[in-house]
């Protein structure tokens, strides 16, 4: 029962996403690693992260947050 217990926490813990934003790029600096989105909201994109080559002005994008510290970035996502 212990096990069962525990492993539907941990399966419901999974279920959770994590904190998204979605947007439309205002503005990138790759040398500062600082994304803008149209309405306002900016990210410091991490140094060791990948951001995709097509994030610039006019871009939709989904920014995601790492589960455990929701103000590092953990992916930048280009939408179709």
């Amino acid at each position: 029962m212990k096990r069962f217990i525990l492993a539907a926490a941990t399966a419901s813990f999974m279920l959770f996403p994590a904190f998204a934003a979605d947007g439309v790029v205002k503005e990138y600096n790759a040398e500062t690693h600082v994304l803008m989105l149209e309405d306002g909201t900016s990210f410091t994109i991490p140094a060791d992260l990948a951001v995709p080559p097509e994030v610039k002005p006019g871009a939709k994008v989904t920014v995601e947050m790492d589960k455990s510290d929701s103000t590092k970035v953990s992916s930048v996502l280009v939408n179709p």
